[in-house]
């Protein structure tokens, strides 16, 4: 297994042209990208690590909606002259609620969950998928499932302040 390396002295990459030009990334997502959520911010998270063992950084991408930031792609390029633009697409996944993150050197997929009734504010909890760069490709590690709590903060009680503690 590659050994994750610093990050420093990335090259900042134009996400939104890079994944206009892929076509490995779904109609649907590229739509969402010929037009910015607001002024010049286009709904994309970018984040510069290493997790594929090569000489630079990978670029991992999230693309979200914009009205509530919803993930809707994930993607992880790396760097390869021979490809267009200088990159290719080594992971993409198009399920809605999908995000990317790197946890100690891995790829971590999360995807948040829902039951009926759920809102979009609120799921009811999150699949999350490691993978590992091996044999040229990820290769998933681990997976674990949480519920999240249904209880808010204004249904459980309040601490007693009165001062008066166990009588004695």
């Amino acid at each position: 297994m590659p050994s994750p390396t610093s990050s420093a002295g990335y090259k900042k990459v134009d996400a939104v042209r890079l994944m206009r030009d892929d076509p490995k990334v779904g109609a649907d997502v590229k739509k969402s990208l010929y037009k910015p959520c607001a002024a010049d911010e286009y709904p994309v998270e970018v984040t510069y690590a290493s997790l594929t063992g090569g000489s630079s950084p990978d670029v991992i991408v999230n693309v979200m909606t914009c009205a509530d930031s919803v993930g809707i792609g994930s993607y992880v390029y790396r760097r390869d002259s021979g490809a267009k633009d200088g990159y290719d697409n080594v992971y993409a996944n198009e399920q809605p609620s999908v995000s990317a993150a790197v946890n100690k050197g891995q790829l971590e997929i999360s995807k948040q969950t829902y039951a009926a009734g759920d809102q979009v504010c609120c799921p009811s909890g999150e699949d999350v998928t490691t993978y590992r760069w091996a044999g040229g490709r990820f290769r998933q590690d681990d997976e674990y499932h949480t519920d999240y709590s249904k209880t808010t903060v204004d249904s459980i009680p309040a601490p007693d302040d009165s001062g008066a503690g166990p009588e004695g």
